[in-house]
């Protein structure tokens, strides 16, 4: 008898039933008595949605269960920040635990960054890292950690911190943000990576110091076929404001892909930055136009470094195949031509979205990649003459320190300098819905981000960082950052044995790749001898 009455009238249609008899009991009640009228007009519509459900062919879901199929995909839709708020624990990284994000709002406000009653870290568990600390502690007068970037080649080097805001384009952050950071940035005298979007009248109203990121789709500085224009280039590269030149090679969020702005957010801001045309779609290839081959690469630099008026040029990729990386040191041999820099981009960045694919499983992350540069330029001794910067997941004074103690000399945050300007992680960066104005468009949305008080929030993010990184140097009995090595990190490697930083990661000895190869890390002895600075490809 139950069965045939639930195929007469299956019970997944009673939220759908209970409405339409709602209804109707609220139509008798406004007709008969002139009451209800708003229960009739509640009901009457989620009748027609219910209605609508059955009908519809996109979701097998709202079919079966007209009206209240809907509940799921709200609490779909919501998920992430029950989450976030409800059920994440303080340390669980995903892609950054509440205790990160706590330490950036508490540093950004100017609020106590102290925590009581001891760790929250499992000391025990596999892969916990600390800082050896000195029984003679040092003193030192000054955070304001610095750094000269240009070589030999460059006739404007660059005094520039060991903590600078990473690539982000005006269109991934809205205009507020842009001008938030830029403003902070000249506040506390770092610098402000563009982003490959070039530099908008946004960087510029501010006039803080400014990483130019030349990209493939050369915004800023190309042609109208879209191919590098020298003329373009040199009239943004020789503004005052511009401190330095970064050809991005590829990036952590999604190495190896170009990507498009559609054109219905080609605004006549966006279009003007970048030089394209409004309304139409912005493409960003995957490879470069102006060069194709390692020695070609070099040149560029030098093209570029002598159209800037002698700033230093450099380069910024996430590690893929070793032996293109390999290629490009061997052009610096072939050529004496040596970028003033390198930023090594992890695979764990990335503000904007990327297929998951890449955002997974995609490029060589922050402690693979970072380490490999430093090794290659030591084994050909040439890593004195190369600065190495890094950006991956880097939000705490210990970050710095890690990341320096694998061979940077300074580090990029971009996620951190976001939760600076208020970002609660709420992942829709993509959508235009961003909650907190860094990341959208809409004109409405940007305006809750208030650009004065943001710009102190990124001012106190960047000093109060500094001044941790100043503690932690002190605490080890250091004077710099600079000094900092893997000899002074420890790494846990099982609940019974611990080693230092500097035994677990590979090391390449000075000169060893021009001498004695076969005595190097298995990627030196399989692809060193197999590339060539005449190609990127595999010989």
């Amino acid at each position: 008898m139950l069965e045939r009455l639930n195929a007469l009238y299956p019970v997944r249609y009673t939220a759908f039933a209970l409405c339409v008899l709602i209804a109707l009991l609220s139509l008798f009640t406004l007709v008969g008595f002139g009451v209800g009228g708003w229960t009739f007009l509640l009901f009457a519509a989620l009748s027609a949605v219910g209605l609508w459900d059955l009908r519809q062919t996109r979701s097998s879901v709202l079919r079966n269960y007209p009206v209240i199929g809907h509940l799921r995909f709200m609490l779909e839709k919501i998920r992430p920040e029950m989450r976030q708020y409800f059920l994440e624990s303080d340390n669980e990284a995903t892609p950054f635990s509440r205790s990160q994000r706590s330490l950036a709002y508490s540093r950004a406000k100017g609020e106590t960054d102290k925590r009581p009653f001891g760790t929250q870290h499992d000391q025990s568990a596999n892969g916990h890292e600390w800082l050896n600390h000195s029984l003679q502690p040092s003193h030192i007068a000054t955070h304001d950690f610095r750094l000269t970037i240009g070589g030999a080649d460059c006739t404007q080097p660059y005094e520039a911190s060991v903590f600078n805001i990473s690539a982000m384009s005006f269109g991934s952050l809205s205009a507020n943000a842009i001008q938030a950071l830029n403003a902070g940035a000249k506040r506390g005298g770092f610098a402000h990576d563009t982003g490959e979007g070039s530099i908008s009248a946004y960087h510029r109203l501010h006039g803080g110091d400014l990483i130019w990121e030349v990209a493939s789709g050369y915004f800023g500085c190309r042609d109208e076929e879209g191919r590098f224009s020298p003329d373009r280039f040199k009239a943004n590269a020789i503004d005052a404001q511009v401190k330095m030149i970064e050809i991005k090679l590829s990036q952590g969020a999604k190495p190896g892909v170009g990507g498009i702005l559609p054109g219905a957010k080609v605004t006549p801001e966006i279009a003007a930055a970048r030089g394209v045309p409004v309304g139409m779609d912005c493409i960003s290839p995957p490879s470069h136009s102006a060069f194709s081959t390692p020695v070609e690469l070099m040149h560029f630099i030098v093209q570029l470094r002598e159209l800037s008026g002698g700033k230093p040029v450099g380069f910024k990729l996430c590690i893929g195949h070793p032996w293109e990386w390999f290629a490009m040191v061997k052009a610096m041999l072939q050529t004496g031509i040596t970028p003033d820099f390198i930023v090594v981009d992890g695979s764990e960045g990335g503000t904007g979205a990327a297929p998951l694919e890449f955002t997974d499983h995609v490029g060589a992350p922050l402690q693979e990649g970072l380490r490999l540069v430093h090794n290659t330029l030591m084994g050909v001794n040439l890593r004195d003459r190369i600065k190495i910067g890094c950006a991956g997941k880097v939000i705490s004074a210990f970050d710095i320190v890690r990341a320096m103690a694998i061979g940077a000399d300074w580090c990029n945050s971009a996620r951190g300098f976001m939760f600076a300007l208020g970002c609660i992680q709420a992942q829709s960066c993509h959508t235009g819905t961003c909650p907190t104005g860094v990341t959208t468009q809409d004109p409405v949305r940007q305006q809750a981000l208030v650009v004065p008080d943001k710009a102190d929030r990124v001012y106190h993010f960047h000093q109060n960082t500094l001044k941790a990184l100043k503690e932690l140097v002190q605490a080890a009995g250091l004077l710099h950052p600079r000094e900092i090595t893997a000899h002074h990190l420890v790494r846990r490697v099982s609940e019974n044995e611990v080693r230092l930083l500097s035994n677990l990661l590979p090391h390449t000895p000075a000169g060893a790749l021009l001498t004695d190869v076969a005595a190097q890390h298995a990627v030196f002895t399989t692809y060193w001898d197999r590339s060539s600075a005449e190609r990127f490809s595999l010989g």
